[in-house]
């Protein structure tokens, strides 16, 4: 019988997750899992209890809450042999709508049931993880403009998730009126880029925009690399240029943007810039080391997501036989 642990944020989204909690239990344990539970204090608290789950040995930790909750579950599993699973419960859940699974939401509050029972039966696939000056992440890393309004709004009170989109856009539209880009040195693999930027990120998925637009349309969680996406401009209207560029497409082939696919990448800057990771702020600095663990994460990935993959999954939970051999457990170090 496969032993999970379910780890709940209770701040997370615009409704608490906590009543829900022992429905979600209920179909895992009908699907034949043996289920603990654990509500997180704090970011940190959230990392240290998955690292635990990864050190007993337990089969998968389910992560309730939003991309932050996502993130720092997904910090404390990376080299282990547990798999997490999410069931989205937060403000934009952008990691979930990458694999296809609803959120939890006034109009939707049988999703947790729901995905949880999808994911009891799911296989289990490693996915690639970005390292950002030795901090993991999922899906990207931002420097610049997008870095500077998370900065700004997170961490954000339950009432504010309710505005999150028109809040973000305005503080967006605000530095984008009152700060004019940054000179960047850029080393992509043997590839050195120079210019000045808006905004730079390095993503590993195909979403970005809180799920609104598709930078990386053909992008594979675990194909080992991971692409770079360069914004030029220096003032509001070109902000403007380019979010309407990514939400219609027009960004793929726009000669203010570029694209250059990596394996490790070095960005320098003669003044700080900002950093967000997974939508989450990170200390920033005039240096960001970005490089990557090819297939580093273990994740129960529903079937619709398959699609999105290069490589078969390990094995199915169902009759728990290996593809092929265990990966060794490393440390990494935690999100903050």
């Amino acid at each position: 019988m496969p032993d999970a642990l379910l780890i709940y944020n209770p701040a997370a989204g615009r409704i608490s997750v906590k009543p829900f909690i022992k429905g979600v239990v209920r179909v895992l344990t009908s699907n034949g899992w043996q289920v603990q539970v654990a509500e997180t204090l704090n970011g940190r608290h959230t990392t240290q209890l998955a690292n635990q789950a990864a050190r007993d040995s337990f089969h998968a930790a389910f992560a309730i809450g939003g991309d932050g909750t996502v993130g720092q579950v997904a910090s404390g599993l990376i080299g282990s042999q547990t798999a997490l699973g999410v069931l989205p419960a937060g403000t934009a859940n952008v990691w979930a709508r990458e694999l296809g699974l609803p959120a939890f939401t006034w109009t939707h509050l049988n999703s947790l049931r729901k995905n949880s029972r999808v994911l009891a039966t799911s296989p289990i696939h490693e996915v690639d993880v970005g390292l950002c000056n030795g901090q993991p992440f999922l899906m990207w890393t931002g420097i610049g403009l997008d870095a500077m309004s998370v900065h700004k709004l997170e961490p954000r009170k339950r009432f504010y998730k309710y505005l999150s989109v028109p809040h973000f856009a305005a503080a967006t539209i605000y530095n984008a009126s009152v700060w004019h880009g940054m000179n960047l040195d850029v080393w992509a693999d043997d590839i050195k880029v120079e210019g000045h930027y808006l905004l730079a990120v390095a993503s590993n998925i195909r979403h970005y925009l809180g799920g609104m637009a598709m930078i990386s349309p053909q992008a594979q969680i675990d194909d080992g690399c991971m692409e770079l996406w360069l914004f030029s401009g220096s003032n509001l209207a070109d902000a403007f240029r380019h979010f309407f560029g990514m939400t219609s497409g027009r960004h793929l082939n726009s000669v203010h943007t570029r694209c250059i696919k990596y394996k490790r990448l070095r960005i320098e800057s003669e003044i700080p810039f900002s950093i967000q990771m997974d939508g989450e702020p990170m200390l920033g600095g005039r240096l960001a080391e970005i490089s990557m663990l090819p297939r580093g994460l273990r994740v129960l990935l529903p079937p619709i997501a398959c699609q999105y993959l290069c490589n078969s999954p390990l094995y199915n939970l169902e009759n728990s036989q290996p593809a092929r051999p265990e990966i060794p457990f490393f440390g990494i170090q935690a999100f903050s």
